[in-house]
């Protein structure tokens, strides 16, 4: 089966078509600059490009519609505005073209792409991308959260001291760029069993960021973060004795990131794997894959269920779905 792929979850509106393998990827993403991002801006954007995305991605599929044997959308979690217009768009092409719906937990479209990617059995998921930290675990079909951040994503962190700092581009790849070079400057650590806090450290670099050079302060905020990420990672391996780790979500494209992750890993005896980075960032082909994965296992969703669920966790979704 071919299945389109929507996801709008915030700043990216993506297309792609899944049949058997990646089919096609558009991704048109919303940059808000240094005013950060306004959920009614993204709901603009995604409007005004929605139908050039989807002509596209078919386009590079080499398909119609006709083709297409069910559309997947994002459900949440995310931000109401853009989710709106996505969803809004998926009802619409399933009853023009007749076709069955289905919503997907954006994290979980995520991991399982991921995992799709990779090719390793039973692992450990660290999850990591703007409004989410998390490590994963999969039981009974359904994902386990054994660790989260209690307060900010890290992705959030990293934008957040963007406007701090008055950035061009608030965005953590933004970032990773001026940290390039930089000296550590000493800034908190807080580790809460698997747990991570995220907001003491953002206020510290912000206040650094006043008398220290904001390379040496973004430097020193990424290495921090990204050592409390692997002491968690490495705490969850420990405890449920997993042999392969697999990192996904957009933070995951850092390769600092990655390059502490893979010494632990080695260290610790376990395969480490990470998508490649177009399935990391925020993307319809994981949609695609994710939707026909939930429709084999649980149908068709009604149009009139096919709504926004901003708080949508990936630990609700047998609540939901079951």
């Amino acid at each position: 089966m071919n299945v389109l792929g929507i996801e709008c979850t915030a700043h990216t509106l993506s297309m792609g078509v899944f049949g058997g393998r990646v089919r096609s990827n558009v991704i048109d993403t919303y940059s808000g600059g240094s005013e950060g991002l306004i959920p009614r801006k993204m709901a603009d954007h995604h409007s005004a490009v929605f139908a050039d995305v989807l002509a596209k991605s078919l386009a590079d599929a080499k398909m119609t519609m006709k083709d297409i044997g069910l559309v997947a959308f994002s459900q949440g979690p995310g931000i109401g505005a853009p989710l709106s217009v996505g969803i809004a768009g998926a009802k619409y092409l399933a009853l023009r073209h007749g076709k069955p719906l289905v919503g997907v937990n954006h994290c979980y479209a995520h991991v399982k792409i991921s995992e799709h990617m990779c090719r390793l059995e039973d692992p450990l998921i660290l999850y990591i991308s703007g409004g989410n930290s998390q490590i994963l675990l999969q039981r009974d079909g359904y994902y386990h959260v054994l660790g989260e951040t209690l307060d900010v994503g890290i992705g959030n962190l990293f934008d957040s001291f963007a406007r701090a700092i008055k950035m061009e581009h608030a965005h953590g790849a933004a970032v990773a760029k001026l940290a390039e070079g930089g000296k550590y400057v000493d800034l908190p650590y807080s580790v809460k069993g698997m747990n991570l806090v995220f907001s003491g450290l953002l206020t510290a670099a912000e206040k650094a960021a006043k008398t220290h050079s904001h390379r040496d302060v973004a430097y020193s905020l990424m290495e921090t973060s990204f050592a409390m990420t692997c002491e968690v990672a490495e705490r969850a391996l420990f405890l449920t004795k997993k042999k392969h780790l697999i990192a996904c979500g957009g933070v995951a494209q850092n390769r600092r990131l990655q390059q502490m992750l893979k010494t632990m890993c080695k260290e610790d005896k376990a395969a480490f794997g990470v998508a490649p980075d177009e399935f990391n960032r925020d993307n319809g082909a994981m949609i695609a894959y994710a939707g026909l994965l939930l429709h084999r296992k649980y149908g068709p969703v009604p149009v009139e269920k096919c709504v926004p669920i901003t708080n949508y966790r990936i630990d609700r979704m047998k609540e939901i779905l079951g």
